[in-house]
């Protein structure tokens, strides 16, 4: 199985603290890669939240391409951080000839002024990163993650212990540093090993990371392919999930609650006996395509930095949550939140049920949601 961690704390942290959780949990994964998902930046790029931010593994001539790409888009660099790196051959990883994490100014006229993107700059920077990984996938040129504001992501493919090291990540006071981080190791078994299957998923501002297996994938797949222009790649059966809670939340404007009635609807039974079955019966003949079967936890991080738990009906894959007073941190294994805050309250600790939403907010109470 796989193995997720995720942070959601006050201040922000270094991304030690989920390598540490994988370490804890290495009985539970394999070397075939560590990937994580950085929002609500600090550190380096606290003074850039609101420039769209590049996370992206390229060769030479992919970043050129890249930097091409964008100039003639209108879009030029704001911030460029440049890892300090470990150049050891014996580290065991795919290692890129280059990463690039660069905050980029919006084209004239698209200012920023707000919080978060405007619809127009939304659509701006979907498509960008669409052309881009289009664009680099020639020769395999390289990997586009993410584009977009107080967004970082990192995807490798090697051992997690290794891959931290030749980023320096062993280290309490790194320049990387978020409020919300998502991590996990390993990859699908099901599907070739190449970086954009490796979890969480990334899609305007909503992170995903899923344990388990979707036997539903193909019907999910051949119906979300003419959803959107965005549901593409499908390298992991997870990244359903992603789209389905795009999907809903994004495209359809639905509240969050709903999510888990399309994914894990109640029986016909069940609904009948509730005095909003007609509404929970529509709702499931409408999108019965996005409908999941099998064991998962579903962890994701929805664009107001909210975060959230659901497991499957089935509730094979076990999950806790644990919290302090600076953090909520949750993990596969209580070993892995043990790592983070052991001097917690581990009565206090929780273990999402198969009929609820778990949503940690920003006030980092944790709110369980009943389906």
């Amino acid at each position: 199985m796989c193995r997720m961690a995720a942070i959601k704390a006050k201040t922000p942290v270094a991304p030690v603290h989920l390598l540490r959780m994988m370490l804890a949990m290495q009985k539970g994964h394999d070397n075939s890669g560590f990937a994580m998902v950085m929002q609500d930046l600090g550190g380096a790029f606290a003074e850039f939240k609101k420039f769209p931010l590049l996370s992206m593994a390229a060769t030479s001539a992919g970043v050129e391409r890249a930097e091409k790409i964008l100039e003639d888009l209108g879009f030029s660099p704001k911030f460029d951080y440049k890892p300090d790196v470990v150049n050891d051959t014996s580290l065991d990883f795919k290692r890129m000839p280059h990463y690039v994490f660069r905050n980029y100014r919006y084209p004239e006229g698209l200012n920023v002024l707000h919080d978060a993107p405007t619809p127009e700059q939304k659509k701006l920077l979907l498509d960008t990163r669409l052309k881009l990984r289009k664009a680099l996938s020639h020769e395999n040129q390289g990997y586009v993650y993410s584009f977009w504001p107080d967004v970082l992501t990192l995807k490798e493919v090697g051992d997690p212990r290794d891959i931290g090291t030749y980023f320096q990540m062993w280290n309490d006071d790194h320049w990387l540093k978020a409020r919300v981080i998502s991590a996990q190791c390993r990859q699908n078994t099901n599907y070739k090993i190449v970086r954009y299957a490796a979890h969480p998923f990334f899609l305007e501002g909503f992170t995903l990371m899923g344990n388990g297996e979707n036997t539903f994938y193909q019907k999910n797949k051949e119906f979300q392919q003419n959803l959107h222009r965005a549901y593409i790649g499908f390298e992991s059966d997870t990244q359903c999930f992603l789209y389905s809670l795009h999907y809903v939340c994004s495209e359809l404007g639905w509240p969050l609650e709903y999510y888990k009635h399309v994914i894990t609807p109640l029986t016909f039974e069940e609904m009948r006996a509730r005095p909003d079955a007609d509404v929970l019966n529509r709702v499931r003949q409408s999108l019965m395509h996005l409908e999941i079967n099998g064991p998962n936890t579903v962890v994701f991080v929805l664009p107001d930095n909210r975060m959230g738990v659901i497991a499957d009906a089935k509730k094979l894959r076990p999950y806790v949550i644990g919290r302090d007073g600076d953090m909520v941190v949750s993990a596969s294994e209580v070993c892995g939140v043990n790592m983070v805050i052991p001097n917690r309250n581990t009565e206090t600790d929780l273990y999402p049920g198969e009929r609820e939403t778990v949503v940690i907010n920003n006030a980092l109470e944790v709110e369980r949601w009943q389906q």
